[in-house]
């Protein structure tokens, strides 16, 4: 419900939101969701069983009748300015394919902002960085429908569908950008370190590593320690020290770092 009107109150409202039930929900939530079904802005996708990320948001992206689109989370805050000031970064750039900007992580309260993720905003930067780590926070993009479709749209990929999607775009040629301002307040609860580990997901993040490799996006080099990185990180250590790793090396303590 908090998701849903933080994307209501934008300064820019959308003209259509699509809903994914990626499966069956508790009552509770279904009566949230079909609460806000009655009015004509959304459209409801209700999947009969789960089906992951990667099918879930491309079901989404078929119902989707407009050229720019906003990806959203369902346990996210969406800051109140974010589409006016992505709108106003397409533009300026009518080349630009997608943008996006940077995540505060909160830990029961959202005032209670634990660290930040931020990431490159030139479109080079992005380029270089996305050899290394994914280089979006995948809630606060907003994209162009039409370039997304053309290389296939969301493809399932064990949670890194996502970054799937920027690579096969920048192969396609497409325009990159971030904006250094917050655009989204991030949950992370306690298991979020457990779930970013586990041999299921490194085979995934190796599957990536392996498609970069063979399509000449990494050398070999940077194919090898990347694997090294993801697997001591993402098997060999147990979540609390996951926990530090992130909050200490892939994270930051203060939004203007």
């Amino acid at each position: 419900k908090t998701a849903i009107e933080s994307v209501i109150d934008q300064t820019v409202a959308p003209s259509q939101i699509v809903i994914v039930v990626d499966g069956e929900i508790s009552k509770s939530l279904d009566a949230v969701v079909s609460n806000f079904e009655k009015n004509t802005v959304f459209d409801v996708v209700r999947l009969p069983q789960n089906t992951g990320h990667g099918n879930a948001r491309r079901a989404g992206l078929e119902k989707c009748k407009h050229e720019l689109v906003a990806i959203m989370d369902a346990d996210d805050i969406a800051t109140p300015e974010r589409f006016e000031k992505q709108l106003e970064m397409f533009e300026k750039n009518e080349k630009l394919c997608v943008c996006g900007g940077n995540i505060a992580e909160f830990e029961d309260d959202p005032k209670n902002v634990i660290s930040y993720r931020c990431v490159p905003s030139e479109n080079d930067e992005i380029r270089k960085y996305m050899k290394k780590r994914c280089p979006f926070n995948q809630m606060t993009v907003m994209f162009k429908k039409s370039e997304v479709m053309a290389v296939g749209g969301y493809v399932d990929w064990f949670r890194n569908e996502d970054y799937y999607l920027w690579l096969r775009l920048m192969q396609n040629g497409a325009e990159f950008a971030n904006s250094n301002e917050i655009f989204a307040k991030v949950r992370v609860e306690k298991d979020t370190y457990y779930r970013r580990g586990g041999l299921h997901y490194f085979k995934s993040e190796y599957k990536l590593q392996k498609y970069m490799l063979e399509n000449h996006i990494i050398d070999r080099l940077t194919y090898t320690v990347n694997i090294l990185k993801r697997f001591t990180v993402q098997v060999l250590l147990p979540g609390k020290m996951r926990r530090f790793v992130y909050n200490n090396f892939a994270r930051e303590k203060t939004k203007n770092k």
